[in-house]
């Protein structure tokens, strides 16, 4: 055990691989051994072997998982420079990532399902999906659209939106793609900063059981966004959203198909821009709850590489597996969603709730359509437990082989439920990462066990440790989660920094002097190399010195019955160098939060985790801030207790829940 934590270094194992020697992974290690004349015996050694050596590492997973390109690289990396310059991958190397998505482009396979709240389904097949992206690239190309220009959408989890991100890819422009569920207000913040040329939107959305004009949330964004020339409306919902209401901008307005027609006289293949590996690709977006969103740009290349790593390697993905994750596109789990078609595999594209028509609805799909990689939330594998909804006793579950598992932290509960619930023989991959490198630092693996609680590994080509105040690694014990050598899908630039990178070297280069800082509290377990996420670093808590997350408090507090969401933070004690620990909880109806419920709720704390856990105040709140994407917004929450302004942002799905903190954060005073 840690000192003061309930973290373990001997959690009981869930899961067991029975063939792992016929993982990708083992094979893959197989492969660098033979080719290397290496003697690596375990994932361990491999790991290590591919953080000491990255440019022979990542060459090899170049050649292993099969990169298209015109031109391969010079040199790999240059392992002089530091990792703050932002050294330049694969130098000399020509590739286009949509190229390499649609490797397939002759077959009568699928590519996608198309499905969701209130549609139907439909399939394409590879050699469709090829023949789409053509006439959107060759259309975009008629309207414009050049190498750098921005395209940006607006735009539920369709299959347009995969067309139109490939085309736009295809031509060297850049793709930058958020959803419905934003405001206007929150897409401005975004899209206005990238000054897109082209907006890709629909005319409606059907979710929890309702059909949603979209029109009236897209005009503000239209008229707000001066540089765009063209903005393509799909017929996404029948008999809804006013198109007639945009008068001021009818002239920029095309229906999606005739955006497709536009040009008449098609080549016969896509002609893919040859780009080198550093050019960009996509603009994310930063979380923005308390300020604009940085705009993070990524090469379509360093995601490439690194998102085949981890499904073909990692995720033991095949071409015959059918890959399904619950997404929007305003989420970098939709590029990861995504990038299955790079291994040739199908993917099950769904939009609107979760839980309609039904709770057990998504995992029927997988009997219906032979999922065999699942990907969802935390936060809705809990709400499954919540609800009492067990997957196992309604479906059958054959072709499941991964359960993937991210957004927050997975609680050990949801781990048995997981395997008690919904199916025993399958790998539970809890994932981490985050917008900033559109993928996963730490994540599943199909060659070694599953512990309660615990993400499987640390990725190969991440030298991810654990740093302390004093610039080093701790052994056994919480800290920052860093990334001491370089690794290809780093953010080629935030859009529109000063020639110095500012913007970028003051997100993750500003903490450690030449060390990637990722904003995450983390611990290793020493003996498994699990790793436990323990929430934001900039929201950790430090009462008395003591650092630790708050996932340790949630993982507590959930368990007991009257409580239905909880936030925790650290509050700043006036004119003192000091915090405090204030708990935060929303309750069940009916309940209410007395002093026998406090009294047990700290001493619960104190028992199972130590006296330095317990909050200084448990305050009960009628609501709990979470972004968009189903993140607890504990930075905001906790400027505001001590005594800052800030100012909700179209990011927050609830932003009227900050006032309530206001009003409250006098009572902890």
């Amino acid at each position: 055990m840690t000192s003061g934590s309930s973290l373990t270094v001997d959690p009981p194992c869930l899961w067991k691989p029975s063939n792992p020697e016929e993982t990708q992974m083992v094979k893959f290690r197989h492969y660098v051994n033979d080719k290397l004349n290496l003697k690596l015996q375990n994932y361990q050694e491999l790991w290590q072997w591919s953080v000491d050596n990255p440019a022979v590492f990542w060459s090899n997973v170049w050649d292993y998982t099969n990169i298209i390109s015109s031109a391969k690289a010079t040199e790999v990396l240059d392992s002089s420079l530091s990792m703050d310059t932002i050294p330049e991958w694969f130098k000399g190397a020509r590739l286009n990532f949509a190229e390499n998505l649609l490797w397939c482009k002759s077959s009568d396979k699928v590519a996608m399902v198309v499905t969701g709240e209130g549609q139907g389904r439909r399939s394409i097949t590879y050699a469709e999906l090829y023949n789409q992206v053509l006439k959107c690239a060759m259309a975009l190309k008629a309207n414009g659209v050049q190498k750098g220009d921005r395209v940006a959408a607006y735009i539920p989890n369709c299959a347009e939106a995969i067309i139109a991100m490939l085309a736009t890819l295809s031509l060297g422009a850049i793709w930058s793609s958020t959803s419905p569920d934003f405001g206007a207000t929150g897409v401005l913040d975004r899209f206005s900063q990238i000054s897109p040329k082209i907006l890709i939107s629909v005319n409606g959305v059907v979710y929890n059981g309702k059909k949603l004009d979209h029109i009236t949330k897209l005009k503000p964004v239209v008229e707000g966004l001066p540089s765009v020339e063209k903005v393509v409306i799909i017929p996404f919902v029948d008999d809804i959203g006013d198109v007639n209401t945009m008068d001021k901008n009818k002239e920029k307005i095309v229906t999606w198909q005739d955006f497709l027609d536009t040009e008449k006289h098609l080549p016969e293949q896509i002609p893919f821009e040859q780009l080198p590996f550093n050019h960009p690709g996509f603009i994310l977006f930063s979380s923005g709850t308390t300020g604009l969103p940085k705009c993070i740009v990524h090469s379509g290349a360093g995601l490439l590489i690194q998102l085949k790593k981890e499904h073909m390697i990692h995720g033991d993905m095949k071409p015959e597996d059918v890959f399904f994750y619950y997404t929007t596109t305003g989420w970098m789990m939709w590029n990861w969603l995504v990038a299955g078609l790079s291994v040739g595999a199908t993917l099950v594209l769904w939009d609107g709730s979760p839980f309609k028509p039904s709770p057990i609805h998504l995992w029927e799909m997988v009997d219906e359509l032979g999922i065999t990689h699942f990907g969802t939330s935390a936060k809705y594998i809990q709400s499954l437990q919540e609800a009492g909804v067990h997957p196992k006793d309604q479906c059958k579950l054959n072709t499941l082989k991964a359960i993937y598992s991210t957004g927050s932290p997975l609680k050990p509960e949801s781990f048995d439920f997981v395997y008690e619930h919904i199916k025993k023989d399958v790998v539970l991959g809890s994932i981490t990462g985050g917008t900033d490198i559109c993928s996963l630092f730490a994540g599943h693996n199909t060659s070694l066990p599953v512990y309660r609680g615990e993400i499987q590994c640390i990725c190969l080509g991440f030298k991810i440790e654990a740093w302390a105040d004093a610039n080093k690694p701790v052994q056994a014990e919480s800290g920052d989660l860093v990334c001491t050598v370089p690794f290809p899908c780093m953010p080629v630039y935030m859009y529109a920094d000063d020639e110095q990178r500012s913007k970028y070297k003051n997100a993750y280069f500003s903490m450690y002097e030449g060390v990637w800082y990722h904003g995450d509290y983390v611990w290793i377990n020493p003996k498994t190399g699990g790793v436990v996420m323990l929430g934001r670093s900039d929201g950790t808590l430090n009462p008395n010195g003591v650092r630790f997350g708050s996932a340790e408090i949630y993982n507590v507090v959930d368990r007991f019955e009257q409580v239905e969401d909880a936030l925790c933070v650290g509050q700043k004690i006036v004119d003192q160098d000091d915090e405090r620990v204030v708990l935060f909880l929303k309750l069940k109806e009916g309940q209410e939060l007395n002093d026998d419920l406090v009294k047990k709720i700290k001493t619960t704390i104190r028992a199972q985790l130590s006296p330095r856990h317990v909050p200084a105040f448990v305050l009960a709140v009628q609501d709990i801030p979470y972004t968009i994407n189903g993140k607890k917004v504990e930075v905001a929450v906790k400027k505001i207790i001590s005594g800052q302004k800030v100012t909700a942002t179209g990011t927050l799905a609830n932003p009227d829940s900050l006032a309530l903190y206001y009003d409250i954060a006098a009572l902890a005073q």
